[in-house]
């Protein structure tokens, strides 16, 4: 959207385990999102709120996913809360799907959704939960060292079509405030920022998490993050389902609730966990158009 539109903007407000996004159906990708738009929509005090925009196109009308639109009809061009451009988002994929569900696009069952980190297959389960494959993680042998106060910890190098370290610890109090992201070393190993988690055990198979998403400080959830630790825990507890040619589940508490991981033998990682749509709506483009004046098109 830009200064000179004057129609309001149709948004959703949705979230998964308390990740919560700003929903903007646009199936022919005619409303423009430059960042300063995306920010000032997420502005938890000035704005709707929320850790991130997913812009709702068709993938035949998105450049970036024309070529995806064989596989999936619909992508999901998903911003962080500062407007920067992300690969994937795990809670944001379910929510996604969970839009399309509830606009009538889809019905309960299985549905491929096109992101930047590939097509991602959900599943909407009649009990209101959602299953998303969310590919195989790659294990990059480089890794850092997270520091926070006078503590620091060692972080796993996983990839879930976006960076993560995690970080084993004590108690999740050990990650101070998260309003900034913690410092690690080499920086040069994420050379495009990284979300960072930190873990703690909590029974068997069962751990809890904090996370510092690049581009949106702490969030109440994440899913790719989810999935990264569940694989970290299994990697350090010497489970290895390529190996062993048995899933591994983990649960994982997040702020917001709990998701369930499963990984299988051939890599391929799924995550169970809720979907709301709790409001929808309109935003008068006056007020959106404040203090965005002059922001660019990023449409491509």
């Amino acid at each position: 959207m830009t200064s000179t539109q004057t129609s309001p903007l149709t948004f959703l407000k949705g979230h998964g385990t308390e990740n919560d996004f700003v929903i903007v159906p646009d199936a022919e990708n005619a409303v423009d999102l430059p960042p300063a738009v995306v920010a000032r929509l997420c502005d938890r005090r000035a704005g709707i709120g929320g850790d991130g925009v997913l812009h709702v196109v068709r993938s035949a009308a998105h450049p970036e996913a024309r070529h995806l639109a064989d596989e999936a009809e619909w992508f999901m061009d998903y911003r962080n809360a500062d407007g920067s451009v992300a690969e994937m988002c795990g809670n944001g994929v379910r929510v996604f799907a969970r839009y399309l569900e509830h606009a009538g696009h889809v019905t309960a069952g299985e549905v491929a959704v096109a992101t930047r980190g590939g097509v991602k297959r959900v599943h909407l389960a009649k009990d209101g939960s959602v299953t998303v494959r969310m590919g195989r993680a790659v294990l990059p042998e480089a890794g850092v060292t997270v520091t926070v106060g006078e503590r620091s910890w060692p972080a796993r190098n996983v990839n879930m079509g976006n960076p993560h370290a995690v970080a084993f610890v004590d108690s999740l109090d050990h990650a101070g405030n998260l309003y900034s992201e913690p410092p690690y070393e080499p920086a040069g190993v994420y050379p495009d920022g990284v979300n960072i988690e930190f873990v703690a055990d909590r029974g068997p198979r069962h751990v809890a998490m904090r996370v510092h998403e690049r581009g949106a400080a702490e969030t109440r959830s994440c899913g790719t993050g989810a999935c990264a630790v569940a694989v970290a825990t299994a990697r350090r507890d010497g489970a290895d389902p390529a190996l062993s040619g048995a899933p591994v589940t983990y649960t994982v508490d997040v702020l917001g609730g709990t998701l369930v991981i499963t990984e299988y033998p051939d890599g391929e990682i799924e995550m169970t966990g809720p979907a709301v749509i709790v409001a929808e709506g309109t935003v008068d483009p006056a007020w959106l158009a404040e203090r965005t004046e002059g922001a660019s098109d990023t449409r491509a």
